[in-house]
């Protein structure tokens, strides 16, 4: 089994908040994070899919298609959006780091076909990324 890894990057604002609670509570939880106009992040995403290269042409799945998967469905909805008003699959979703693993997850598993997605390591800054491996996760909506 081989694992191969393509990384696209996209430039988001959000703001992190749930209108369940009350303002108090949110800047509690969610700090500056909480900014109601909202604040910004330069995104990297790492897709890893997994297989057996075919043998006619060697590859696992053709980095192209994967790149042109990737922006189609994720990249070219999300960069330079505002996460919470502009983009429409995230409506309503608390959109931390990890939510948007989980949806994109959901994406890009209807999508690759050639492979078996394996993991997506979505970086929010330098020092901080989730990585999620496709296991049962509800995402947080309000």
């Amino acid at each position: 089994m081989l694992y191969i890894t393509k990384r696209v990057h996209f430039s988001a604002s959000h703001r992190l908040f749930n209108p369940t609670f009350n303002d108090q509570k949110n800047d509690e939880i969610y700090d500056k994070c909480n900014n109601f106009y909202g604040h910004g992040h330069n995104y990297i995403l790492e897709v890893t899919v997994r297989g057996i290269p075919n043998p006619q042409t060697g590859y696992v799945i053709d980095l192209k298609k994967l790149k042109r998967i990737l922006n189609d469905t994720i990249v070219d909805k999300v960069d330079h959006k505002h996460l919470n008003f502009d983009v429409d699959f995230l409506k309503g979703v608390i959109t931390s780091v990890e939510n948007l693993a989980v949806i994109f997850w959901k994406i890009l598993k209807e999508e690759i076909k050639e492979a078996e997605l394996y993991k997506i390591k979505l970086y929010e800054t330098e020092n901080s990324y989730v990585e999620y491996f496709g296991e049962p996760v509800e995402v947080n909506r309000f």
